[in-house]
């Protein structure tokens, strides 16, 4: 593999991480679950073995501009409206209850 392929290969793995808990946290603090959900499915879209998966499925795979527009819609979406800051504090301040 060269370096192109490791840094994309790499990148769509931290972005899906990163989207995959921003789903987790949207579907489970706050009041729309559902859209969470669909976040932490959208995710799987970044991560390079399902991105493989879908191209061998169905023949085509998801071009590059397609996964940057969709990132920055879902980071638009969590930031923005979906209030993930809020959410993040009510996250730690549940965590913080358990632990003590």
């Amino acid at each position: 593999m060269d370096g192109k392929t490791i840094f994309f290969k790499a990148s769509g793995w931290i972005f899906g991480f990163v989207v995959f808990v921003i789903g987790v946290i949207n579907a489970f603090w706050g009041n729309d679950p559902i859209f969470g959900a669909a976040i932490v499915l959208m995710s799987f879209v970044f991560i390079p073995p399902t991105g493989e998966l879908f191209r061998r499925i169905t023949g085509f795979g998801i071009p590059m501009a397609v996964k940057i527009i969709l990132g920055v819609l879902i980071l638009w979406a969590a930031l923005g409206v979906g209030e993930l800051f809020d959410k993040t504090n009510m996250m730690l301040t549940d965590m913080k209850q358990l632990l003590q």
